[in-house]
């Protein structure tokens, strides 16, 4: 597969992510359930919330729009390896916080795993292209 496909799929990745974190508050049901903590971290929790969906914004737009600069220079080499870095850090919590013992647990650290090699992979064949 062509390194810009594996971006291209790895924006998609991301926007989906991103979408998902929107709807947060419905799907999560925050408006009852972030009643339950205090001013400071209910507003905390929605702020981290809205700037990872940012991240994921920003890590999608790097991949459309910025395929050859990510692959054809250093610094689009380490922001390649930071962005696969980011899905493995979070594919690791997922298994220190929620455990791996449900399906869905599990699904999603498979997923970010899958979201990590999205950037591995072209960081690791641009690396040794260059």
């Amino acid at each position: 597969m062509a390194l810009t496909t594996t971006l291209f799929l790895g924006g998609v990745f991301n926007l989906v992510f991103a979408g998902f974190h929107v709807l947060f508050w419905r799907l999560l049901d925050w408006d009852r359930d972030l009643a339950s903590l205090s001013v400071i971290n209910r507003a905390v929790m929605q702020i981290l919330n809205l700037c990872l969906t940012f991240i994921f914004l920003a890590f999608a737009y790097l991949s459309f729009e910025h395929a050859e600069e990510l692959l054809g220079t250093r610094l689009g080499n380490a922001l390649l390896s930071l962005i696969a870095f980011f899905w493995l850090l979070r594919a690791i919590q997922q298994a220190i916080f929620f455990g791996l013992r449900h399906r869905l647990s599990s699904a999603l650290f498979g997923l970010f795993l899958v979201g990590a090699s999205l950037y591995a992979y072209p960081a690791w064949l641009s690396r040794a292209a260059a």
